[in-house]
């Protein structure tokens, strides 16, 4: 569906304006002979069923070499089943609709569940302008590269007093540095030309601040790329105004669900822009 596709295969590539330098990433092996590769999928809620009932179709009518494993749970559920863990890491691959996620209450979302039980730290979504689909801009194509697992979203909250509720934002060095050299990596491998860090960094000095150092550390191992940054407040008139002005944007966890939405919507609706959820080794180790 994208136009760009992320490789599948293992590199090992050395660039040439950083002699000293190696990257080592590993993607995710192809099946190589063409036998039938399991498939782990959860239709979920909503229009989930069928979103990945129509993607069933289009695998049998292709004659594709998959075949799924269908697990029946929803977002009102206490926990994902370990059963449904096991599978995904047995198949390495799981199509899954939307899982509602309750409002308040005791039930924590099933969505954020499945990204911390199996380190899904990256989560990418590709909004483009589709053929015979019109909207309001043209020449739309962006990737938006959200950090997945810490942010607003660690889910570290409780009452101090009556009242009064206490939220805890989480960044952290390693997770910042990790979704910064996913997103260059991507844009490396994809030949796109710009990178931008989206933050909130005037405000939050110091949360922001750690993610935006760790991006610009990263952003010196490409200089082939252009990185740019920009205040989230600032990147939502941007994009709604002028959104082929992005190309890759890597952004903290809160702002990167807000951004990828945004775009989206702008592109045509979130029901026909590809996105999935993934976990990618990059290291960086110099040469002997």
């Amino acid at each position: 569906m994208a136009r760009r596709s992320m490789p599948v295969l293992k590199h090992l590539l050395t660039s040439s304006s950083t002699p000293t330098l190696r990257r080592s990433v590993t993607y995710m092996p192809r099946p190589g002979d063409g036998a039938p590769r399991p498939v782990t999928l959860i239709p979920g809620d909503g229009i989930g069923p069928l979103v990945t009932n129509a993607v069933e179709q289009v695998m049998e009518a292709m004659h594709a070499p998959v075949y799924f494993e269908k697990y029946d749970i929803h977002g009102d559920m206490m926990r994902v089943p370990s059963e449904v863990i096991e599978s995904i890491k047995k198949n390495k691959v799981c199509l899954k609709g939307g899982l509602a996620t309750p409002m308040g209450g005791g039930v924590s979302s099933l969505n954020v569940q499945l990204r911390k039980e199996l380190d899904l730290y990256a989560s990418l979504v590709n909004c483009f302008n589709l053929q015979g689909l019109p909207t309001r801009h043209e020449n739309v194509d962006i990737v938006v590269i959200r950090e997945n697992t810490e942010g607003e979203y660690a889910g570290l909250e409780h009452e101090v007093v009556p009242g009064v509720v206490e939220s805890l934002k989480v960044i952290t060095k390693f997770c910042s540095e990790r979704i910064a050299k996913y997103a260059f990596e991507y844009a490396y491998l994809n030949n796109r030309k710009k990178v931008t860090a989206v933050h909130k960094a005037n405000i939050m000095k110091l949360a922001d601040g750690l993610f935006l150092e760790s991006c610009r550390e990263v952003a010196t191992k490409y200089p082939g790329i252009k990185y740019n940054e920009i205040i989230v407040d600032n990147c939502c008139m941007q994009l709604v105004s002028k959104p082929e002005q992005f190309d890759v944007m890597v952004t903290p966890n809160l702002y990167g669900n807000l951004i990828a939405n945004t775009a989206a919507g702008i592109a045509g609706g979130t029901g026909v822009m590809p996105g999935g959820n993934e976990l990618i080794h990059i290291e960086y180790f110099k040469l002997p």
